[in-house]
């Protein structure tokens, strides 16, 4: 009997872990999504108290990661949040704000509510935000299309290219939902992550001062932005107040001649940014966004919003203010970073080749930026 009893103990608590088992994927499928403003297009996954903390136990940067995309970019966007969910933020929790033109659909809220069990935010931008300026000449800007097409520009034909790349540049950091945050994250539509990061870059930014960090340094199309480097000159020379002291002309100018030199093209490239949203809502920078949108070159011309935050960056903050994120193993089509130094590769378990990454290429810029930072 005592046999019997203590198989029927034995069998009871195996139902009982299966059940119990079962309860838990259940709760996990069915959690609460929940809307919480369809005026705002805002949908919001709710949080166990826990999950507030960072993996140390300490309360996470004012920060989020940030996605400008579209409703069909829907299996890109879903890549890119596992990746940085399984190398990252799985650990950190940082909450996601998801940026679109038109509202989001259902589809796309739900399938990315499964990606990750941190806060998500959906807004629709306003028309002021995205829409063609009214003092856009058409004519004008019709012919610069098909001139640039003709010419094989990259993006030369694109209208809704140059707009988020204004948009990028000018308003993306003054998107209300936005404005509670100091940091953010830029991620886009199918990239991909190579190293685990064991520590918060946030935390990083704020406790070493720095407001701008980038993992990929290169050239930019020169028929993209013919006059883009005459305005900057011509913005400075008005405004000398504004170049920091300490400042990083040597990334940006080969020969020693600062700002009376040719530019020479090198860029953080903004696919990847993590940043200081003041830099970009201070005065000094939205001067500078204002006079060169008052200049009209997004449009006649093709600017992108990698150099306009460059040459902000490079120009306005000292150099001590710049952070090259260089143990992030990051790939965005068609160019790759991966760390160069064995300690990254042991402690992020990275998956990529160190020859072949852009820090090698030379269509890279990162010999200018050793040079600026006297590496």
């Amino acid at each position: 009997m005592k046999l019997l009893g203590a198989t029927f103990s034995i069998r009871s608590l195996q139902y009982v872990f299966v059940i119990s088992s079962l309860c838990a994927i259940l709760a996990v499928i069915l959690r609460p999504l929940v809307y919480t403003s369809k005026e705002d297009n805002i949908y919001t996954t709710y949080l166990p108290p826990k999950k507030e903390l960072t993996k140390a136990g300490t309360h996470r940067e004012n920060a989020t990661l940030v996605v400008l995309c579209r409703n069909d970019d829907l299996e890109d966007v879903l890549s890119s949040m596992q990746s940085l969910e399984d190398r990252f933020n799985k650990r950190y929790h940082y909450p996601w704000l998801f940026l679109n033109e038109v509202p989001f659909t259902n589809a796309f809220k739900n399938a990315t509510g499964r990606m990750t069990d941190s806060k998500i935010e959906f807004v629709t931008l306003a028309p002021e935000e995205w829409e063609l300026p009214t003092s856009i000449d058409l004519t004008q800007l019709a012919h610069t299309l098909r001139v640039m097409t003709e010419n094989q520009v990259i993006y030369g034909g694109s209208l809704s290219y140059r707009l988020m790349c204004r948009f990028n540049s000018g308003f993306f950091f003054r998107v209300p939902k936005l404005l509670q945050y100091d940091y953010y994250w830029r991620v886009e539509p199918g990239i991909k992550f190579h190293c685990d990061l064991d520590y918060d870059p946030f935390t990083f930014m704020r406790e070493h001062d720095k407001m701008y960090g980038f993992v990929i340094a290169i050239r930019e199309f020169p028929n993209t932005i013919p006059t883009l480097w005459h305005h900057t000159h011509e913005f400075f020379r008005k405004n000398p107040e504004l170049l920091a002291r300490d400042n990083s002309l040597p990334f940006i100018e080969d020969y020693g001649m600062g700002l009376d030199g040719m530019y020479n093209l090198c860029h953080f490239w903004s696919n990847f940014e993590i940043a200081n949203l003041n830099f970009f809502r201070s005065d000094a920078y939205m001067k500078y966004f204002n006079y060169l949108d008052s200049q009209k070159g997004f449009f006649y011309e093709r600017w992108g919003d990698a150099p306009v935050h460059s040459l902000a960056a490079a120009l306005m903050l000292n150099k001590s203010q710049l952070h090259y994120f260089e143990d992030m193993g990051y790939f965005h089509p068609p160019w790759s970073h991966c760390p160069l130094d064995e300690e990254s590769h042991t402690s992020g378990r990275c998956l990529c080749n160190r020859d072949r990454s852009f820090a090698n290429n030379p269509y890279s810029c990162f010999e200018q930026w050793h040079r600026n930072m006297q590496i």
